[in-house]
């Protein structure tokens, strides 16, 4: 809802903390490999971003994995998932996981990587020596506390003893899974479980929590934590972000960031050549994902900060945010986050009856 004060859009402060390391927007680009290699990342630095590379991914199991991506590209629908299943049965090579984060420091980036839980203990020793800035571990559904046959499985607290790179993790949805990962230590957390269009958890498994929902409750789990140890740990909402809406009704509902896949993957910076799909699409026995056809239609900067003359909010993110906060009255994200929100399905069709018929025509 719009506040009863009101400021100029140029006065709003955009920025985003997380680990010691401070962005000018609040947006990350999503771990796929298809939205993020070392160049992009360099690109998004540059914007003021972060764009966080997989390391499970093709980029670190080939030297060159263009001509894959090319065949991912060309392949049908059908064919696709099976493709991916075969590319990654290459083994993770050592030597590329450290020449990715090398790339990426050389172009000036902070070179942010992401890795599952279950490869976390062998690579994050790796990772630190090649001179990585923040680790990503992130899995469908991320918690403090995890049984399995092994003698010990992943724990954040111990991670964070043995390593000096601030940690992110993801994903969650819920108060009290939330509140116990930020209790281990974690720099900052992903919310979202299944939102994405690439993902398919919700059909797979049937899980997951629409997502202002989970952010709301994860956001309420952060408050009390602060209030609690006086340490901020940011949220980072993950998934089903199309649209400068979209991005401005996260924030509200509690999120200090917000990560994309789609919006960077139809760029022509992004190198999957308009398609994409999740970390967890090329899975040799359950995939839980599918590749998504987004096109190639906006560059970087005229997704973040235009100009644009696109009217259905998918160009200027940036600006749309700018322009929220200020018809808010909110100077800064932690403010816009005090707005206040309804519930209102008829919103975005009140009194559109010429938009909508001249669409169908």
């Amino acid at each position: 809802m719009p506040g009863e004060v009101t400021i100029n859009p140029e006065l709003v402060e955009l920025g985003l903390d997380i680990g010691g390391h401070s962005f000018r927007i609040p947006f990350l680009a999503s771990a796929m490999d298809a939205v993020v290699d070392p160049t992009f990342a360099v690109e998004m630095h540059k914007a003021g971003g972060l764009a966080v590379l997989n390391l499970e991914g093709v980029w670190a199991r080939y030297a060159d994995p263009r001509p894959i991506l090319q065949q991912v590209a060309a392949a049908s629908r059908d064919e696709a998932t099976a493709i991916l299943q075969a590319a990654y049965q290459q083994p993770v090579r050592d030597e590329f996981v450290a020449m990715r984060i090398k790339e990426m420091k050389a172009g000036g980036a902070i070179a942010a990587v992401a890795l599952t839980p279950v490869n976390t203990k062998a690579l994050a020793p790796l990772i630190q020596e090649a001179g990585a800035d923040l680790l990503v571990v992130q899995s469908t559904v991320t918690t403090a506390r995890h049984e399995s046959n092994s003698i010990e499985g992943l724990r954040f607290d111990k991670l964070l003893k043995h390593i000096r790179i601030p940690v992110i993790v993801g994903n969650t949805v819920g108060f009290t899974a939330t509140l116990e990962l930020m209790q281990t230590g974690v720099a900052a957390v992903l919310v979202g479980v299944g939102p994405g269009a690439a993902c398919t958890s919700r059909e797979v498994l049937g899980i997951g929590v629409p997502q202002v929902t989970a952010t709301i409750d994860c956001a309420a789990a952060r408050d009390y934590y602060f209030e609690e140890t006086g340490r901020y740990v940011p949220i980072i909402t993950d998934g089903g972000i199309r649209t400068g809406g979209d991005v401005c009704k996260c924030i509200v509902a509690g999120a200090d960031g917000v990560m994309m896949g789609s919006p960077f993957a139809a760029t022509t910076e992004a190198p999957g050549r308009g398609y994409h799909w999740g970390m967890a699409t090329p899975h040799a026995n359950l995939p839980r994902g599918v590749r998504v056809q987004v096109g190639v239609n906006t560059t970087l900067n005229k997704l973040l900060y235009g100009p644009t003359s696109r009217t259905d909010g998918t160009e200027n993110l940036v600006g749309a945010l700018r322009t929220a906060m200020g018809m808010c009255g909110a100077h800064t994200t932690r403010e816009f986050q005090q707005a206040e929100m309804v519930i209102a399905p008829a919103i975005k069709t009140e009194g559109k009856i010429y938009q909508f018929a001249q669409a169908k025509e």
